[in-house]
């Protein structure tokens, strides 16, 4: 399909991925618009400043819970392609919270999957995770990986969204692709991830935790190369497929602080604790598929990212 005959929706546009890619789709000449339903899991007013700044493209962004929007499969009139990006997020607050994840990712996707079974013709991407790996030792993870070990009740939820969507698929046809994100960063950011936590934590003087002793590595994958990833997968003719989006880096977490200290002009100050149940010792994407099929290579390293990630930062903070 051409990108010209194209019209995207995307629940959780407000969201931080749902914004830099509407952003960007926008910016092509591509038609989109979405929904969020402005959950208080993070400060709402930065939900509101995305929403603002999409709107002023001339972005439409509706206030609707996935279950709204598939009691009213209307509003999809001519969509081609659904983005399913609304989610409840964070590894460490579905401990506290487990339910929530329980109600807006899995009843969530359902609710999506039920309004593609009524909408002939419309293609499905859907926000996965590399937490889906859970357990697994092997490095680096691939989508040929057995996926039977969540590690905590995020990713449990989320391997389940990508069951019932391949349930979907085999019963509907819906042309569907799921996308495990790795540890993605950047620029209208989420305030509870470990860089943007960090960020505040060093610019307040405050003390930041460093669990398993700092022994900790992820595959960081900047903002950009995953809306490249996205959109590369929007004009893919898929029929059930599952990419890895990462950068194809394993960098420790010390890499992350010290390019936030560097960023920041600011020294953090840093407490070693012991690993935190739920918590993996390490990510890393096998992106050999998505390069090959969707011609994914990320641009953006972990210096470069950072650092841009720390100007707006410290301009977005004066706001405050």
């Amino acid at each position: 399909m051409t990108t010209d005959s194209m019209q995207i929706y995307i629940t959780g546009i407000a969201g931080f991925i749902g914004f830099h890619l509407a952003l960007s789709l926008k910016k092509k000449g591509i038609s989109v618009r979405g929904c969020d339903a402005f959950s208080a899991y993070y400060d709402v007013s930065l939900k509101k400043n995305r929403a603002e700044l999409l709107e002023k493209e001339g972005i439409q962004v509706e206030t609707l819970t996935c279950e709204q929007l598939a009691q009213n499969p209307q509003r999809l009139d001519g969509v081609s392609h659904l983005v399913h990006l609304a989610a409840q997020a964070g590894v460490r607050y579905s401990l506290e919270d487990p339910a929530s994840y329980v109600d807006t990712n899995i009843y969530g996707t359902f609710h999506v999957l039920e309004l593609c079974k009524k909408i002939p013709n419309i293609h499905l991407l859907f926000a996965s995770s590399s937490s889906v790996y859970g357990l697994n030792t092997k490095l680096p993870f691939s989508e040929t990986d057995p996926v039977v070990q969540p590690a905590n009740v995020y990713a449990a939820t989320k391997l389940s969204t990508e069951h019932l969507a391949f349930s979907y698929h085999h019963l509907y046809g819906i042309p569907t692709c799921a996308l495990r994100f790795f540890t993605v960063y950047g620029t209208y950011g989420r305030p509870d991830m470990a860089y943007f936590s960090f960020a505040e934590k060093i610019v307040e003087g405050q003390t930041i935790a460093l669990f398993n002793n700092g022994d900790m590595r992820r595959d960081f994958t900047h903002i950009s190369d995953i809306v490249s990833g996205i959109e590369a997968a929007l004009t893919y003719p898929f029929s059930f497929e599952v990419f890895n989006l990462g950068n194809s880096t394993s960098e420790p977490l010390m890499s992350l602080v010290r390019g936030l200290e560097k960023g920041l002009s600011t020294p953090a100050l840093l407490e070693f604790l012991p690993m935190q149940m739920g918590e993996v010792t390490e990510t890393f994407a096998d992106i050999s598929k998505a390069h090959e099929m969707l011609g994914f290579s990320p641009k953006i390293s972990l210096d470069e990212g950072i650092a841009e990630f720390s100007e707006w930062f410290l301009r977005w903070k004066k706001t405050r």
